[in-house]
């Protein structure tokens, strides 16, 4: 993987503002019940959004789609892992972390790539950084969320 494709991704995903997902609410199945949503992590209010202001998630849903869907370069699970990098180092609800890692997870993340994506935002994002991501990766291997390595 190119690292210039890496510096668009984190660059793409700040622009789309997928740090709001540090918001609390998440299911506990990682889907959202309102399908107009679109949202793969379950955030809650994502559901309150949608009925008080259809229009403004209709309107945010192509920019999302772009983001956290599978690229031509990156799939979900590198997506995922810049994603997590960033809400590491912003400071996240662990409720975000959470969603983010067990999504990829799902699309075949290992707890080693994890690992890695956490130790390379800890040099530009310090230990609070590397402690936010490492706290909840230690709770998903406690859970057992690791079937693939």
């Amino acid at each position: 993987m190119r690292h210039s494709n890496l510096i668009f991704m984190a660059a793409l995903v700040a622009v789309a503002g997928l740090s709001s997902c540090k918001q609390e609410g998440v299911a506990q199945n990682g889907t959202s019940s309102t399908s107009d949503t679109k949202n793969p992590y379950g955030y809650a209010f994502w559901e309150w959004v949608a009925k008080e202001d259809p229009e403004y998630v209709k309107a945010r849903q192509p920019l999302s789609a772009l983001s956290i869907g599978e690229g031509k370069e990156l799939s979900v699970k590198y997506r995922e892992m810049v994603i997590i990098g960033i809400l590491a180092y912003r400071g996240a609800g662990q409720e975000g972390m959470l969603a983010h890692m067990r999504r990829a997870i799902q699309h075949g993340a290992t707890k080693r790539e994890l690992l890695e994506a956490i130790e390379s935002a800890a040099v530009p994002g310090g230990g609070p950084t590397f402690a936010a991501g490492a706290r909840t990766l230690m709770q998903l291997d406690a859970e057992g969320a690791f079937k693939n390595g």
